[in-house]
């Protein structure tokens, strides 16, 4: 059978081939001038030449004139117009005379002829074989590029999606729709015509539409938003129309549009007004979904991480009647979603995925597999037969704050200087109840951090009060006074724990009501469409209270770092015991920290860094301390 069918692709590809040489030829032929002489004489010079009967042969072609000398030497001249003594001369001097026909080229008169010809063969092989040939060829712009999902290829199922348990349940409502439609309809009920996903991005939409695919045993067409749009004018509205074409053939089937926020933006808000490229092909998938013409049978899933930039007649019911919200895994779904990731891959006896999702707050599904992923990479790079919980702890630091810098060259002053710093945040944040629970302090440099202290939340927070934001104030302040406290010394190292508190003091007082200027909001955001982005808040207050937003936002964080010197004060102690163990091992964890403010020393350990720094750290001149955490 595929022999039979290859014959006539193999022909059509003969013949074209063929004509292409013919053009070829013929082409090259034109290009060809009658026999050039090599030498050009004057008229003059020639009729002397025959005079002294120096010539053997002529030949003339209208007013042009070649020949030969006796010496076999050829040469070309041109005779004047209206000259008609130049035959009698040669005769009376012997010379061979030919005469040819005043036609330039012989091939002229049948590139005339068969040219034209030729070339509509061509142009209609060509144009058969791309019409043939489908896709993104001749007539076929204006035709939809989605891929319809059928037959018993490898499958995503809603078993290979967790941590979305809400968003499953609804799609599986849509799939029992459509295998069932009576169910549904007897009680005068009306199937859903679109469904929108909505989330951030990671958070698993397109993973549960190729689930939704891979569970409803009806057609599945997937297309991207940005497949819609061409240079064409009129080609994403043809391509619109294509595609509920194609559906109506397949009924019932599935349509899932990804990214349609591409095609699906406000009206009116681009330069083109009505005749936008992009808003035609908006204004045809509206008609197409809720229009004169109804599509029974076909279910438009989206997907989309904008929501607030859609046109509102698109997100009004009767088109997409169905918003469904992928939110951010909680501590459950993040420990769901590392089991599936992982059930491929060896895992150790000491893997804990629990505190592995505890660990990773803010994560999504996306992340957690680049999590996975890595740590993955990083136990085949050492040559391990399983994946050990040492490892998804290293790639899960990271993912957060970046890789160690090693190679990087710190002085013993400024090592001293970022073990004070991190001694200060993690005693703070261990003193302090309301604070999220002390995970990790380090002292490598990782990222743009010479340092980092790490607090493990137990729970997703959802809000958050007073207190703990406080906290947050007191734990920011304290690298910095622990550093004049203990060393005497002002650094830039606290920079960006200065700009977290002021941005957290501002919020509470402009945003949460969290302050003495009471439950009141100040600024307005402006934001633009089109752009799909908010670029500043409008200042809808006087002068005075301004004034008034600044001082309580100082208040609030000076009275907080009061707070954090007071207890540095109370436990110095401790923080030094603290500091010359992140000196001594680099990394302390919660339980060593525990240890050490319980009196006791963790057990020392060989320092990871050779002496062989400490020359490079004496010859290296010292660089500015960046932002730690």
């Amino acid at each position: 059978m595929d022999k039979k069918r290859k014959k006539p692709k193999t022909y059509k590809n003969l013949i074209f081939w063929i004509l292409t040489g013919v053009v070829i030829i013929v082409l090259w032929s034109l290009l060809q001038t009658p026999g050039t002489a090599k030498n050009e004489v004057s008229f003059s010079q020639f009729l002397n030449d025959v005079e002294n009967e120096r010539v053997e042969e002529v030949t003339i072609t209208g007013n042009q004139i070649t020949g030969k000398y006796l010496d076999q030497t050829e040469f070309k001249t041109v005779s004047p117009d209206q000259f008609d003594g130049l035959v009698p001369i040669l005769r009376d001097y012997n010379v061979n005379i030919n005469v040819k026909d005043d036609t330039k080229n012989p091939w002229y008169s049948y590139l005339f002829t068969w040219f034209p010809i030729i070339l509509i063969v061509l142009f209609w092989v060509f144009f058969m074989r791309q019409m043939q040939s489908g896709g993104n060829k001749a007539l076929s712009f204006g035709k939809s590029k989605a891929k319809l999902f059928t037959g018993p290829k490898k499958k995503v199922t809603f078993k290979d999606v967790a941590g979305v348990k809400e968003a499953k349940e609804e799609l599986k409502e849509i799939i029992a729709f459509l295998k069932d439609p009576k169910k549904f309809q007897k009680l005068g009920g009306r199937i859903p015509k679109g469904v929108i996903l909505v989330g951030a991005p990671g958070t698993g939409k397109t993973l549960l539409a190729r689930a939704v695919a891979g569970e409803a045993n009806v057609s599945f067409f997937s297309i991207s938003g940005s497949d819609f749009v061409e240079m064409f004018v009129g080609v994403g509205a043809s391509r619109v129309r294509d595609l509920f074409e194609q559906g109506k053939k397949q009924a019932p089937c599935l349509i899932f549009i990804d990214e349609l926020d591409a095609v699906g933006r406000h009206r009116g808000a681009g330069l083109g007004g009505g005749h936008d490229e992009r808003e035609q092909t908006l204004n045809q998938l509206l008609v197409e979904m809720d229009g004169f013409n109804a599509n029974e049978g076909i279910i438009l899933i989206a997907a989309t991480n904008r929501p607030d930039i859609l046109d509102n007649a698109l997100l009004r019911p009767g088109r997409f009647d169905r918003r469904i919200v992928v939110n951010m895994p909680d501590v459950k779904g993040r420990e769901d979603i590392l089991r599936v990731h992982v059930k491929n891959i060896p895992m150790s006896d000491d893997v804990d995925l629990s505190v592995l999702a505890r660990s990773t707050p803010g994560f999504s599904g996306a992340d957690l597999a680049n999590l996975v992923n890595e740590s993955a990479l990083l136990a085949a790079r050492f040559n391990k037969e399983e994946v050990s919980m040492k490892d998804l702890e290293t790639s899960k630091d990271k993912v957060l704050m970046g890789v160690e810098r090693k190679s990087m060259i710190i002085s013993d002053d400024e090592k001293k200087t970022t073990a004070f710093h991190e001694a200060g945040h993690a005693l703070i944040a261990f003193l302090i109840p309301e604070a999220d629970p002390l995970h990790k302090v380090t002292i490598i440099p990782r990222g743009r951090a010479l340092g980092l202290t790490q607090q493990l939340p137990l729970d997703d927070r959802y809000t958050y009060s007073k207190e703990y934001l406080e906290a947050q104030l007191s734990v920011l302040m304290a690298g910095r006074a622990a550093e004049n406290m203990f060393l005497n010394r002002t650094t830039t190292g606290a920079a960006n724990d200065f700009e977290k508190s002021t941005e957290i003091a501002r919020k509470m007082v402009c945003e949460y009501g969290m302050s003495d200027l009471g439950p009141l909001t100040f600024g307005e955001k402006d934001d633009m469409v089109f752009l799909g982005k908010e670029l500043s808040t409008h200042r809808n207050f006087s002068e005075k209270t301004a004034q008034l937003i600044d001082a309580e936002v100082k208040k609030i964080v000076e009275r907080n770092l009061d707070r954090t010197i007071n207890l540095l004060q109370k436990h110095k102690k401790e923080l030094q015991e603290i500091a010359k163990a992140l000196l001594n091992k680099e990394v302390l964890s919660s339980k060593e920290i525990e240890t050490i403010l319980n009196g006791k020393r963790p057990k020392k350990t060989k320092k990871a860094s050779p002496s062989k720094n400490k020359k490079q750290n004496k010859s290296s001149a010292k660089s500015k301390r960046k932002a730690s955490t």
